[in-house]
């Protein structure tokens, strides 16, 4: 067997988006890969067919992800196929083209357009749809115009791309950009007339929609705010026949973070962050569709509703919840692994999956259930949940495990501060000596409210222990699968987490005799780079340091990021004018010219969530204090670049961070 390379993740597979037939004869799937000399990802439509257990591969034009099942046979998808409406795409024009394609042969056709990039649709019939969209006023009478007209005003427009005109909060996103006035806006689209009529003003953005059994009744969850964005929304009913709306909305402010249609009631899921903020888990709760009378239903339900555990090895959308056989089905984060559980309108949850990994989606029909999983630490495949078994239907990555020498993770767990049990695991070096003494790099994980599993396949720590590194990681306090006891950190950043880091790194050296306690560095992204940047402030014991995508002053990330000015409030406990102080200690860059460990910064330039300038400041910070340094900008990236950034930048970051512990460690 070879050793796992670090190129080797751009020939990896990544499924999502599950989806079966109205009929439940198939089940439609997308299977994305990288194109490195193109610098893009391939896309593409697969079916696996129930009754012959066959997979085929149903679309080949590589940017087929996004689709929806119009009946049994036809398959609807969105892409940009034909060279003039790719040169209308060019020239900044908003629209979605979506093509049919029947899954028994046939070349795909055009189907429909619609004036605006198209983000979710389900059929109401063959010739009406729901679509949610983004809305933008700058283009609001663009599809009235002639084809001269358009492109008069597209030249108009392109000169306007010079200026931002800001006048709301948020006012960019990470991975949309600016975003100042755009609203995701509900619609009905009839083919026949091609008629769009909104359902939502233009100051309100959707957050998800669901038809009941009938299609002639919507829910759906949506904000709708102006100057700023409140962290809360509202729940509406709307019915189609009558074209009316009614505000189901229960308490205020409230969470909602999913809802759907149960037998003759609505079942809906979330949380009034009372007790411990925005993470809060949700809570269950039935609404009467007659009285609106509204019932918690499993009261001491107490995990987060979808899968945060976490991997450098996926790509795509994924469903993480569906209403069927009178059950809404939906995951959960525990410990280190995630999980299909379902609940019905009386509150009884029953656990479906048992096995350690990660559900990575799924969907549902009747008794059939199929998922995407990460299991026994191999890379994603399609499994099939039969009573308590699991059958693993796809091979697309089984190469790995075959050709390529892996480690496996080695669970520990110890009692840190307080007596609360701390999990955690180590990685030994591919081809281990007993008897020789190896460097070790300690990686954090972001949120802080994810996880880190054992059994799931993370492509850099593999590497790392293919290159001769120890790899160890943990789920200290802040962390999610425990409740929101644990990870609940708000006003306590860099303090109990620190400590629980801290200690398990103790723990790992007492247990392991083969690690170089001089020969030890620290990485992590996001959170794992907030800590990173705090770690190097408040211990020597690292010798090198990789901050990916970091936080180094809250003050600063107030002001400048897209979700800063109510995750700084909520998170840190205060704001700049209620205690700047406070904002100020649990800042890395306070302590910055304490800092001796030499430390490599990687940031991308459209990083709105955790902006370029965290970065700068504590890599100013160091250089300004003569610590060894580096900063590795990277330009067209956002928040995600470790995980769906290009192919090409996502091999230079590897490269990056692999050189710099290189350097220092070995």
């Amino acid at each position: 067997m070879e050793k796992l390379a670090l190129e080797d993740f751009t020939k990896y597979k990544f499924i999502s988006n599950t989806k079966f037939s109205p009929d439940g004869k198939n089940l439609a799937f997308v299977v994305s890969e990288m194109d490195v000399d193109e610098n893009k990802y391939l896309s593409n439509i697969w079916l696996y067919n129930v009754d012959n257990k066959t997979i085929n591969k149903l679309t080949t034009f590589n940017q087929e992800s996004s689709y929806l099942w119009l009946d049994n046979e036809n398959i609807i998808f969105s892409t940009v196929r034909e060279e003039k409406d790719k040169k209308r795409k060019e020239k900044g024009e908003p629209f979605t083209i979506y093509y049919i394609i029947n899954i028994k042969g046939g070349e795909a056709q055009k189907y429909f357009e619609l004036p605006f990039f198209a983000s979710d649709i389900e059929p109401i019939s063959k010739d009406k749809f729901v679509v949610t969209g983004i809305y933008d006023p700058k283009y609001k009478n663009l599809e009235s115009l002639s084809k001269e007209e358009k492109e008069k005003e597209l030249d108009k427009l392109k000169e306007e791309k010079d200026y931002e005109v800001l006048d709301e909060i948020p006012f960019w996103s990470n991975g949309r950009g600016f975003t100042n006035k755009k609203r995701n806006r509900l619609y009905i689209y009839t083919l026949k007339d091609k008629k769009i009529t909104p359902i939502t003003d233009e100051l309100t953005n959707v957050e998800g929609f669901k038809l009941n059994k009938g299609k002639d009744l919507m829910l759906f969850i949506s904000n709708t705010f102006k100057d700023k964005m409140e962290i809360r929304s509202d729940l509406y009913l709307y019915d189609l026949k009558k074209e009316s709306f009614e505000k189901l909305t229960h308490e205020d402010p409230f969470n909602y973070v999913y809802a759907d249609f149960l037998k003759e009631k609505i079942i809906f899921l979330g949380s009034n962050m009372k007790e411990y903020g925005i993470n809060e888990n949700p809570k269950f709760y039935l609404m009467d569709l007659q009285t609106k009378e509204v019932k918690q239903i499993q009261t001491d339900f107490d995990y987060s509703t979808w899968s945060s555990v976490g991997s450098d090895c996926r790509y795509g959308s994924n469903s993480e919840f569906k209403v069927e056989n009178d059950y809404l089905y939906f995951e959960t984060t525990e410990y280190g692994n995630s999980f299909i559980n379902r609940i019905d309108e009386k509150g009884k949850r029953e656990k479906l999956t048992t096995q350690s990994g990660s559900v990575d989606g799924f969907d549902v029909f009747k008794d059939r259930i199929i998922f995407v999983g990460m299991r026994d630490v191999k890379l994603q495949e399609l499994y099939e949940l039969a009573g308590n078994e699991e059958r693993q239907l796809t091979t697309f990555n089984e190469w790995i495990m075959k050709e390529k020498t892996l480690s496996k993770p080695e669970r520990i767990t110890f009692l840190g501060k307080g007596e609360i049990e701390i999990e955690g695991w180590v990685m030994k070096p591919v081809n281990f000596e007993e008897n020789k003494k190896y460097p070790a790099i300690l990686d954090i994980h972001g949120g802080p409210k994810t996880v880190y599993g054992g059994d799931v396949f993370f492509h850099e720590m593999q590497y790392w222990a293919n290159e001769g590194y120890v790899v160890m990681f943990c789920n200290p306090r802040g962390s999610d699968g425990r409740g929101d006891e644990f990870a609940d950190i708000r006003g306590k950043y860099g303090t109990i987490d620190y400590e629980d880091i801290m200690d398990f790194v103790d723990k790992v050296l007492e247990k392991f005799s083969f690690i170089d306690e001089n020969r030890i560095g620290v990485t992590g992204g996001s959170y794992g780079g907030y800590m990173t940047n705090w770690v190097i402030g408040h211990t020597d014991r690292f010798k090198a340091a990789v901050s990916q995508r970091s936080i180094a002053n809250w003050i600063s990330k107030f002001g400048t990021t897209d979700i800063g000015y109510y995750f700084v409030e909520d998170q840190q406990a205060a704001t700049p004018w209620s205690d700047y102080e406070k904002l100020w200690f649990h800042s890395p860059m306070k302590y910055a010219d304490n800092v001796k460990t030499p430390t490599l910064f990687i940031h991308s330039e459209e990083d709105y969530r955790c902006w370029l300038a965290e970065g700068l400041q504590m890599f100013t910070s160091l250089k300004y204090n003569g610590v060894e340094s580096k900063l590795v900008m990277f330009r067209g990236e956002n928040h995600e670049l470790s995980r769906s950034g290009k192919p090409k930048h996502r091999v230079r970051r590897l490269k990056e961070i692999t050189a710099w512990f290189d350097n220092y460690l070995k």
